[in-house]
């Protein structure tokens, strides 16, 4: 059985720890390797390699970090094949979905390539007679990344090119359930030119993220998942006194309007809310029939959903893949159950699907929901499965209403041929990321991803100028320098004469 370990200090290691996990294939189900779960000791040891390598990493200047993160771009573009599938052998999710996510997280690594130009500070001469001011960013020291298992790539993307290249040292705790891809990335940095210590991953769980949230010399953590975790990381990170991004879970509307493209909008929703089997947190997973659009547009999704393609990732006509876990499977099931005893109309059932040579394996059908109501908890609560469900709303204003009212506030889309509607609902939207006729409006890599309410714990959202800002921090500088007799001691507060 294969054993997959951590890697610290520029090497493979195996750590103290004895404990490790099982990684699945999803699309078979059997088991492919185990994990090694890391100990404290582990991570105190992966944070003083890192801490030691911060020295003369951060006085390195911005345009030689550049240079190797600009190598690094290209040694991900030489090997996105085998980055690829080790996405989909160990998450399941289909090759193109998984080339894409990838791409996605290149795109992160592009922006930081342009980090001498990003860490530019401002001056002002003059701010008083003789004095000038100016600001300069500088790194925090060592940061760490705590990342989920559906895009095992495209996350940890967002979080480390830009915190490294802004001078600081990286841990990544990636998920347990799919590891091997962080570990070839850092080995392709390693190659590109990356001193030893600067990035490293650890494997582990709950007790891996405490060591990280307690070591007191890391500065800051970025974390994406489930909301209580969010929550968890936000609040322990704060007592501990560093600086803290912690994205949490979200239930993505998708208000359709009576005069949209109805084609347009079936087909966006249809990807977004089964691409992945909706293990994102920018899945769309409820649609908002406003008006009179209802029976037409569940009509359309049905067949659509009866009609996808469902198999192994590898399978070039697999248009959706397998479950993470047998356990996640379950849960997802779960919900479907919980939605049927709740009184919403199941219009397809993917929940019984077989196939063939592939009964093990952790496939469910896509799901369709009717006459969901918000007081159930399906309409309530992050599924993260292929479970769409569709609410009926009588007007514009009562679908602005319902989605504001959501405790979720990560993403949102509207279909319409109305510009005044589509201008009202990004002004009045209560929510992070909207989209207008696109169905997944995750920005790109120049600007800013991040959610509201209880998909954010923090201030701060990722990549962009969000992360330049968050992983380093900010120092000002005023100056004067003598001429002549020394003045006079003075007792009131400086002002700009």
């Amino acid at each position: 059985m294969n054993l997959i370990e951590h890697f610290i200090d520029g090497k493979i290691t195996q750590g103290s720890s004895k404990e490790t996990s099982k990684v699945f294939n999803p699309a078979t189900g059997e088991q492919t390797a185990n994990v090694k779960l890391a100990s404290k000791s582990d991570i105190d040891f992966a944070v003083e390699k890192a801490k030691k390598a911060f020295v003369n990493w951060s006085l390195k200047p911005p345009a030689q970090r550049a240079r190797v993160i600009f190598k690094f771009k290209e040694l991900i573009e030489k090997n996105s094949d085998e980055l690829t599938k080790l996405i989909v052998l160990e998450h399941g999710k289909v090759y193109e979905d998984a080339k894409g996510s990838l791409t996605r997280g290149l795109e992160v690594v592009e922006f930081a390539c342009g980090i001498p130009h990003l860490l530019k500070g401002e001056f002002t001469e003059n701010v008083g007679t003789d004095v000038d001011s100016w600001s300069i960013r500088q790194p925090l020291g060592v940061c760490a990344g705590v990342t989920p298992y559906n895009f095992p790539a495209m996350v940890p993307l967002w979080m480390f090119p830009i915190a490294i290249a802004c001078g600081n040292t990286f841990i990544l705790k990636p998920s347990e359930k799919d590891p091997s891809c962080a570990i070839k990335l850092a080995q392709l940095f390693k190659e590109a030119g990356l001193p030893d210590g600067v990035f490293n991953v650890v494997n582990g769980n709950k007790e891996a993220v405490d060591a990280l949230l307690t070591n007191k010399e890391v500065a800051a953590i970025s974390f994406v998942g489930s909301t209580p975790i969010a929550k968890y990381i936000y609040e322990n990170a704060a007592k501990n006194e560093k600086r803290v991004q912690a994205l949490g879970g979200a239930k993505n509307h998708c208000v359709v309007m009576p005069d949209c493209d109805l084609d347009q909008a079936v087909n966006g929703l249809i990807g977004a809310a089964y691409g992945s089997a909706g293990q994102r947190c920018m899945a769309q997973s409820v649609a908002v029939a406003v008006g009179k659009i209802g029976d037409q547009l569940v009509s359309n999704l049905a067949k659509k959903v009866e009609s996808l393609k469902i198999g192994p990732g590898l399978d070039k006509n697999s248009e959706m893949g397998p479950l993470v876990t047998k356990e996640h499977l379950e849960k997802v099931k779960g919900y479907v159950d919980l939605g049927v005893k709740e009184g919403a109309k199941l219009v397809v059932d993917g929940r019984n699907i077989k196939l063939q040579g592939y009964e093990k394996g952790f496939y469910m059908g896509g799901c369709l929901f009717d006459n969901v109501e918000q007081k159930m908890r399906i309409y309530k609560e992050e599924i993260f499965g292929p479970v769409l469900s569709v609410v009926r709303v009588e007007d514009f204003e009562s679908a602005i209403k319902l989605v504001n009212e959501h405790e979720f506030g990560n993403g949102t889309s509207i279909y319409t041929r109305d510009g005044d509607v589509g201008r009202t609902f990004a002004s009045k939207i209560k929510i992070g990321m909207v989209g207008i006729n696109i169905p997944i409006p995750v920005p790109v890599a120049y600007h800013s991803f991040g959610g509201w309410k209880r998909s954010l714990f923090g201030s701060s959202g990722m990549h962009g100028n969000e992360g330049v800002k968050f992983y380093t921090k900010l120092k000002t500088i005023t100056s004067k320098w003598p001429k002549g007799l020394a003045a006079d001691p003075e007792f009131v507060m400086p002002t700009l004469n």
